[in-house]
């Protein structure tokens, strides 16, 4: 049971991570969190991947606006 509740803290760390910067804490217990546990390492690439489609999305939009 423990196990689940680190990776629902490592996921509200990742979705975190897309709206702020994390302390020096926070990012250091999230990359220790990701060495060991595949699953979030996985949910960290799709956040990622999402965060990069948005950015790409903005970029379009404001091209379409000028």
């Amino acid at each position: 049971m423990k196990a689940m509740s680190s990776c629902k803290h490592a996921t509200a760390l990742m979705s975190q991570k897309q709206d702020r910067k994390l302390t020096f804490k926070e990012q250091s217990w999230l990359m220790t969190h990701l060495a060991l546990c595949h699953n979030c390492r996985r949910c960290n690439k799709q956040f990622e991947l999402l965060d990069k489609a948005c950015e790409q999305r903005r970029e379009t939009l404001e091209k379409a606006d000028q």
